[in-house]
């Protein structure tokens, strides 16, 4: 995995942050440094590792990723394996998470999702993720018509019928120079929101 990953302990979470092909992506290294600080109580240490898709990558550059974040891309999924009995990096992923965060999730990715295809890394995590038994947290961004569009309050009820929390995007001047909905959430909120999932999940018996 690129980037030298910090070593956790029991107790620790392990924050899986998945990133699309939406421009928010230019906030991902922000938002790695702020899930990588851990709670304000500072109850917990948070371990991180950042997925991306090839367009995700037309906005940030991995190098802008803070020390200790491992990133992965769809070349890792197929470079990991080579014969039977080698690791299938997506269900290794999976095992290793506590949180599935995908911020920001895309139009294009946002109907993969909700039709199940699994045709990259971060589409297969999502496939292979134990919905209602762990946390999943989607944060759509997107241009206002797009937000707006007949497809996506339906695939989006679609995710949370299946047990994705929706973090919805915001109002402001959006980089495309249109003003309206569609902004990716606040990266507080998505932080403390992604927190208060792992803290609920934790409350669970046997942390279920």
């Amino acid at each position: 995995m690129a980037g030298a990953e910090s070593e956790s302990a029991a107790g620790d979470w392990h924050v899986l942050l998945c990133c699309t092909g939406s421009v928010a992506s230019l906030k991902v290294p922000e938002l790695a440094r702020r899930l990588q600080a851990g709670p304000a109580d500072g109850g917990r240490a948070v371990h991180l590792r950042v997925v991306s898709t090839e367009h995700a990558r037309h906005f940030f550059s991995p190098s802008e990723l803070p020390n200790g974040v491992a990133h992965l891309s769809d070349a890792d999924e197929w470079a990991a394996w080579r014969a039977r009995g080698d690791p299938v990096l997506h269900i290794a992923l999976r095992e290793w998470a506590d949180l599935l965060l995908v911020a920001p999730l895309s139009a294009n990715t946002l109907a993969k999702l909700a039709h199940g295809l699994a045709d990259g890394l971060v589409a297969c995590v999502a496939r292979a993720w134990p919905l209602g038994r762990r946390p999943a947290l989607v944060c759509p961004a997107m241009n206002t018509e797009m937000w707006l569009h007949p497809a996506t309050a339906p695939q989006l009820a679609t995710l949370a019928g299946w047990g994705y929390t929706v973090a919805p995007p915001v109002e402001k001047t959006l980089i495309c120079g249109e003003t309206g909905v569609g902004a990716m959430a606040h990266l507080e909120d998505i932080c403390s929101r992604a927190f208060e999932l792992l803290r609920e999940r934790d409350q669970r018996p046997g942390g279920l």
